[in-house]
């Protein structure tokens, strides 16, 4: 996607903002069934268009719009006159999130959904408790459409130095890049392509994170944790964000652990990991059972369950 592109998705986003547009993104599967009972009709609205990613008809959008985004690629030909949105838009507390059109099936998909919701009111919920101090660094690791790092910013009640909204996948940057512009927050932005901390340099007085947690059988970026039970990545960034927190800076990670006979490994490791580092720990569990589904699966054979959980490490200040 290039410049050009992202400033049609900016406007997308505003003018579905102009129209007061909401929508709440649901589970993949739940969106399947909604489909399913919608049945082959067309979009009746915006949020049929650019939330159920339903086929529309050219008068939903006005013309200029409409052309600019089908020469961009943002709406493709559904066929018998009508288009489909290669991308859905999310509300999220005062914002709007462009992300991936379902189903999220591409190699550099772009994820945004319960976890996303969870995943920021876990931020939201710790800086209302220890709010950061003016002139923070804040890094949002694996930042997909950057929804962890823009309500970070969103929830400083003292003016934020700069935000890094850091990921590996440059369509994930893209609408980064666009979701940042259309919640105007994107003065103090630094886009960054980095595999982890390979191009990021520098302390930060917040790391936030929601890397994928599962294992996933094709290895698509935003849904592949790698190690025995998707673990693999949280651990990567638990380790690697210590080196980078200036002193009293903090890691917040949201990610799944799979419960193993009543044990949580992963916990169990990175409180380890947090204390061989001199760093305080702290570690709860959001949802006690989420991906459910995944349990049919070989690789998740000895599992119970997987739970979404939320860690704080802070580095002594």
């Amino acid at each position: 996607m290039d410049e050009q592109d992202i400033e049609q998705v900016i406007a997308l986003g505003r003018h579905l903002q102009s129209t007061q547009y909401q929508f709440i993104t649901v589970t993949p599967l739940t969106h399947q069934r909604v489909l399913r009972n919608l049945g082959s009709m067309a979009a009746r609205d915006l949020r049929d268009a650019f939330g159920w990613n339903l086929p529309f008809n050219a008068d939903l959008l006005p013309a200029g719009l409409l052309e600019a985004l089908f020469a961009g690629g943002v709406l493709e030909n559904a066929g018998d006159g009508r288009y489909w949105s290669t991308l859905r838009f999310s509300t999220l507390g005062p914002d709007l999130y462009a992300h991936s059109g379902y189903p999220t099936t591409q190699e550099d998909a772009v994820f945004f959904g319960p976890d996303t919701y969870r995943f920021a009111a876990l931020v939201t919920g710790e800086l209302a408790a220890r709010p950061l101090k003016a002139g923070s660094r804040i890094l949002d690791m694996g930042c997909g459409g950057g929804p962890g790092g823009l309500a970070a910013v969103r929830a400083c009640v003292a003016p934020v130095r700069e935000l890094v909204l850091a990921d590996i996948n440059p369509a994930a940057l893209a609408l980064s890049r666009a979701n940042a512009r259309i919640a105007q927050l994107h003065e103090r932005c630094a886009i960054v392509q980095s595999d982890l901390f390979s191009q990021v340099s520098g302390e930060f007085d917040l790391i936030v994170s929601n890397p994928p947690y599962l294992v996933d059988a094709d290895q698509r970026t935003y849904r592949h944790g790698g190690g025995d039970y998707g673990e693999g990545l949280s651990q990567r960034i638990l380790e690697q964000s210590i080196a980078h927190l200036a002193p009293g800076g903090r890691l917040i990670l949201y990610t799944g652990s799979a419960v193993v006979r009543g044990v949580d490994p992963f916990s169990e490791w990175a409180a380890r990991k947090a204390a061989a580092a001199r760093c305080s720990f702290v570690q709860r569990e959001i949802d006690p059972d989420v991906f459910g589904e995944e349990l049919d699966r070989d690789v998740y054979g000895d599992v119970e369950r997987i739970a979404a959980i939320g860690m704080v490490v802070q580095r002594a200040g």
